[in-house]
């Protein structure tokens, strides 16, 4: 330490400066809080616990916090440590039912909690949690449900409600059906938690057309119900059957039957079918198969064959019949079976029809061992031996359905033409007994030492036909029969009609010359062109005495006060067939073709339209050159040339 003068007057030291804390800070919640609780909880469950802070100094009453609950919060069913803040149940009796939630404000204060010291506050929600501590009951003392007598089993033919306030995860209810009904309904939970009654059995409302029975509901509760009193936990169930149209009932669910083949049976079997109505109608028996070979009487259901049935064929036959309701009724279809016994009815064949005889055979050699077959199932003995006699080969039966054929007499050779075939007759020990004589073909071999057959002769074999394949090659001749006489008729048909037509026309064949007037006549009925068409000799068609015979008709030209009749025909087909002709016809003269022309007077506004308006005559071209053309332009010659006598023209 200095004086003013700046002398030490004492020496340095440390010194220590203690700050009194003051309440100046007030207590903070970090947040809001929320917990949770089982209803029926203990009292003094721990809920949830909550925390202030407070920056004064926590060693003194400044920063020592105290907590309590205050309103408008609940403050009768929970409790807070006021040092710790832990929030607890005051009660026992906390029901979800009642109050789901609380919601409570927590306070804290600091000063030890006087009066003058600073608070804060905070909000805490308490969920309510739910326990199973509700009875089930039933929500009618009775119920009444209606259910067809046709209801399938194991579905649902009604839902007997139920009421319990629990959540559905706590809800835990059993039912139990009175005794004499567990087999034939039951009772299965649903989601809902509510009970679906459920058919086991199958209903007939002939049999019984009602059900009256109990059910009772359990709950597994964990503390005594607050609706123990009131619940319902027994109701009485009543089940109307409905009478409904049912199909025919038949007496078995498949019928099996037998029947002998080869045999026409009245009797095989029967099916029965009835109405489980209490009409009981009539009941009409049918088989659904078209082709089956079983018939049914429609109204007893006896069975019959309509033709023999072969087991060989068919071993087993199947088919539904229908049993419906008469008339016109619901039906039902049952499945039949009937299986064909066996009856010897085969002959027995051989397994092998051919062996070969060696050229160096000796007598006793066995060249061959014969088996048999037979397309009954009957286990039959087969006995062999030969048709008649053969002095070649002889025949050993063993008596177990094999026998050896033996060289008898050798030695053999291809050259020989003599076939080697025998007849075998084969017996079967069946009832009755079933004979067969099959021929076996035995062919001539040149063999090596071993016995293996190096070269072999044909031996003769039957032909045939399948009666399937010949009918087949019938029906394809037949078919081609019947198109060649249709393509013949057709072809005769056509050239018929085209004869026909040649000859109508024939007198179509003429050429016509015009004697037209200059162009300034008036004369405009100078030709007629009906002529061309007229079938008529009446005197308009004429020839010239001194004329010889041509190849082109002859036309008289027509008078004025004439008026010939026109031919009835078709031109146009005349007209194309007769160019037809001409132009494939290489040896015949050339026709002239033939033009019709509309000619127009000279006082009409239009003109004259033909080609031919002015005359060769007043040409002066000189066209008798065309005499020297030959007789193919004579026509055409005389047509431009010198004109022929007035009452005819020639072509």
């Amino acid at each position: 330490m200095l004086d003013g003068n700046n002398k030490l007057i004492e020496d340095a030291g440390e010194f220590v400066v203690q700050v009194t804390d003051i309440n100046d800070n007030s207590p903070i919640f970090p947040r809001t809080y929320n917990g949770s609780i089982l209803e029926r909880s203990m009292k003094g469950t721990t809920v949830v616990k909550v925390s202030a802070t407070d920056a004064d100094d926590p060693t003194t009453p400044n920063g020592e916090l105290r907590y309590s609950l205050t309103s408008p919060g609940d403050t009768s069913s929970f409790e807070i440590d006021s040092t710790t803040g832990v929030i607890s149940c005051k009660i026992n009796t906390l029901d979800r039912e009642s109050q789901r939630q609380y919601v409570l404000v927590v306070k804290a204060q600091d000063m030890r909690g006087m009066a003058s010291g600073s608070t804060a506050t905070t909000s805490v929600t308490i969920v309510i949690d739910d326990i199973n501590d509700n009875l089930a009951s039933f929500t009618k003392k009775m119920y009444s449900i209606e259910v067809p007598e046709n209801h399938k089993l194991n579905e649902k033919i009604g839902t007997l409600e139920l009421k319990d306030e629990d959540e559905i995860k706590n809800k835990k209810p059993t039912f139990t059906i009175q005794s004499g009904y567990k087999d034939a309904f039951s009772i299965q939970l649903n989601n809902d938690k509510d009970g679906n009654l459920l058919l086991k059995k199958p209903l007939d409302y002939e049999t019984r057309s009602n059900y009256v029975f109990s059910v009772e509901v359990n709950d597994d509760v964990r503390f005594p119900a607050d609706n123990s009193k009131t619940a319902v936990t027994r109701a009485e169930v009543t089940l109307i059957v409905v009478d409904v149209d049912e199909p025919p009932v038949f007496s078995h669910s498949t019928y099996i039957f037998s029947a002998l083949e080869e045999q026409m049976l009245r009797n095989i079997g029967k099916i029965q079918a009835r109405d489980p109505d209490q009409a009981s109608r009539s009941i009409k028996y049918s088989i659904l198969d078209k082709d089956c070979p079983i018939d049914i009487d429609p109204f007893t259901g006896q069975l019959s064959t309509l033709r023999k049935l072969d087991r060989e064929l068919q071993p087993t036959h199947e088919f539904q019949v229908r049993a419906q309701e008469h008339p016109d009724g619901l039906e039902s279809l049952v499945k039949v079976k009937i299986h064909v016994q066996d009856v010897n009815d085969n002959t027995p064949e051989l397994v092998v029809d051919e062996i070969f005889v060696c050229e160096n055979d000796m007598r006793n050699m066995v060249i061959g061992t014969l088996r048999a077959s037979d397309k009954d199932e009957q286990i039959s003995t087969f006995s062999f031996s030969f048709a008649s006699h053969n002095s070649n080969f002889s025949i050993r039966d063993h008596g177990n359905n094999t026998a050896d054929i033996i060289v008898r007499q050798g030695p053999f050779s291809l050259e020989d033409p003599n076939d080697y075939s025998v007849d075998v007759r084969i017996s079967d020990g069946g009832q009755p007994i079933q004979t067969s004589v099959t021929k076996l073909s035995i062919k001539s071999c040149r063999c090596d030492a071993r016995r293996i057959p190096t070269q072999c002769k044909a031996s003769s074999r039957k032909m045939g036909v399948s009666v399937h394949a010949l009918i087949a090659i019938l029906l394809c001749i037949l078919t081609i029969l019947v198109i060649v006489i249709l393509f013949v008729m057709r072809k005769r048909y056509q050239k018929d009609s085209l004869a026909s037509m040649k000859n109508s026309g024939e007198i179509h064949e003429q050429l016509v010359t015009y004697d037209e007037e200059g162009g300034g006549e008036m004369d405009t009925n100078g030709y007629d062109v009906s002529i061309l068409t007229s079938a008529c000799n009446d005197g308009s068609l004429l020839r010239h005495p001194d004329c010889l015979t041509h190849p082109y008709a002859m036309v008289q030209k027509p008078h004025h006060h004439t008026q010939p009749t026109a031919c009835k025909g078709d031109m146009a087909a005349m007209i194309e067939m007769k160019k037809d002709e001409a132009d494939h016809d290489r040896d015949g003269f050339p026709y002239d073709t033939l033009h019709i022309y509309g000619y127009e007077g000279p006082e009409s506004l239009a003109g004259s339209l033909s080609s031919l308006e002015t005359s060769s005559s007043g040409s002066n071209l000189d066209y008798d050159f065309l005499n020297d053309w030959g007789p193919r332009f004579k026509a055409l010659a005389e047509l431009y040339g010198v004109d022929g006598p007035d009452y005819y023209h020639q072509y």
